[in-house]
C-alpha cells in the first residue's frame, strides 16, 4: 500500500532561521515551499515581514508569499482554502512538501483544520474598530467578558497574552457581535481528516541567543530601508495587515509620539515578546521535533523517521 503524501513542517520563533532550513530541505527532497507566515503575505510588506531574498527565492519555487495586497480581506480560512488546494497540486509532483512559517495559527489550520465561523458583515468589523479607537483595549476585554464570560476566564488563566492582542480580541468580540453567540461556541470542534501525513520540526535557541538574533534582524531592517517602507504605507496605517510589529511602532514615530530609536528599541522588545508568545504556542505539540538552530540540516534529515527517508531512495 502505497504511503500518503507527506509535508514537513518547519516551525519556530522569528529570526531562527526557518527559512534556510526550509530551503535546504525543499532541495533535497526535490520538493517545494508553502510559507504560512501570515505577515509575508502581502506584497506591500517586505523588509518589516522578513520576506525571503530574491535568491532564497529563486532557489526553490516558494507559495503564499507576497501573493496578496494589504487591501484585501483574507484571513486564516481563507488560507486553509487555499493552502489545501495548493498542496493537493504539489503532491501530485512530488509526496515529499515543506511548509514554513512562524504563525501558529495558521500552521494549525493546515495540518488540523480551523474552525468554521458563518459569513459577518463588515459593517460589524468597522463598529469595532471605531470603539477600539476610542476606548482602546479595554473595550474589547469587557465586551468579551460580558459576551463570552467562559473564553475570558480561559485566555485569563492559560493564555493571557492574547488578552492583550489587538487583532485576536477583535476576531473574538467580532463573532460574538455578529452571530449573537459566544465565540467559543465555535472552536473545538472535532479535528478534520487530512490526506496527508506531517512531521514538525522546531527550531530553538536559548533565550539570549534568540534575543540577540533579534535584535540584529531589528538593525539589519532599518539599515535596509524598514523607515522607508513603513513611510510609504503610513497612508494606509488604519488595515489590519499594518497592525503588526515593526510597523505600528515607526507609525508612531512618524506621528511624533516618541524618537527613532525609542521606535526602534520597542520594535526590538515587542518582536522579543512575540518570540514568546510564538514558542508558547508551538510547545504545545509534544510531537515536534525540536533541533538546535545551529544543526546541520543534514542531521535533521538523519533524525527524521526512517520511513520518510526512504521516500527520498
Amino acid at each position: 500500500m502505497q504511503a500518503p503524501p507527506l509535508l514537513i513542517t518547519v516551525i519556530g520563533p522569528t529570526a531562527i532561521g526557518k527559512t534556510a532550513l526550509a530551503i535546504a530541505l525543499a532541495k533535497h527532497f526535490g520538493s517545494e515551499i508553502l510559507s504560512c507566515d501570515s505577515r509575508q503575505f502581502y506584497k506591500e510588506m517586505r523588509i518589516g515581514t522578513a520576506v525571503p531574498s530574491p535568491e532564497e527565492l529563486a532557489a526553490v519555487p516558494h507559495h503564499c508569499i507576497q501573493h496578496i495586497s494589504i487591501q484585501d480581506t483574507y484571513n486564516v480560512g481563507n488560507f486553509e482554502t487555499e493552502a489545501l488546494q495548493l498542496l493537493n497540486q504539489l503532491f501530485q509532483k512530488n509526496p515529499i512538501q515543506i511548509m514554513v512559517g512562524g504563525s501558529g495559527l495558521y500552521v494549525d489550520a493546515v495540518l488540523h483544520g480551523f474552525d468554521e465561523f458563518p459569513a459577518l458583515e463588515g459593517t460589524i468589523r468597522e463598529t469595532i474598530n471605531q470603539r477600539f479607537e476610542e476606548e482602546g483595549l479595554a473595550y474589547l476585554q469587557e465586551t468579551l467578558q460580558s459576551l463570552d464570560p467562559h473564553y475570558f476566564t480561559k485566555l485569563t488563566a492559560e493564555n493571557p497574552q492574547t488578552l492583550q492582542n489587538p487583532q485576536r480580541m477583535k476576531r473574538f468580540v467580532e463573532v460574538c457581535l455578529g452571530t449573537g453567540k459566544p465565540y467559543s461556541s465555535f472552536i473545538g470542534k472535532k479535528e478534520k481528516v487530512r490526506p496527508f501525513q506531517w512531521i514538525c520540526i522546531g527550531l530553538e535557541a536559548e533565550r539570549h541567543e534568540l534575543y540577540d538574533r533579534i535584535n540584529r534582524r531589528v538593525d539589519h531592517m532599518m539599515a535596509d530601508g524598514l523607515l522607508e517602507e513603513v513611510r510609504a504605507l503610513y497612508p494606509q496605517r488604519h488595515l489590519n495587515a499594518l497592525q503588526t510589529v515593526g510597523y505600528r511602532e515607526l507609525f508612531a514615530y512618524l506621528e511624533g509620539d516618541v524618537d527613532l530609536q525609542t521606535a526602534i528599541e520597542n520594535i526590538k522588545m515587542n518582536t522579543r515578546r512575540f518570540a514568546k508568545r510564538q514558542m508558547t504556542w508551538f510547545k504545545r505539540d509534544p510531537e515536534t521535533l525540536w533541533f538546535p538552530y545551529t544543526t546541520p540540516w543534514e542531521e535533521i534529515v538523519k533524525s527524521l523517521p526512517f520511513s520518510t527517508q526512504q521516500r527520498n531512495l
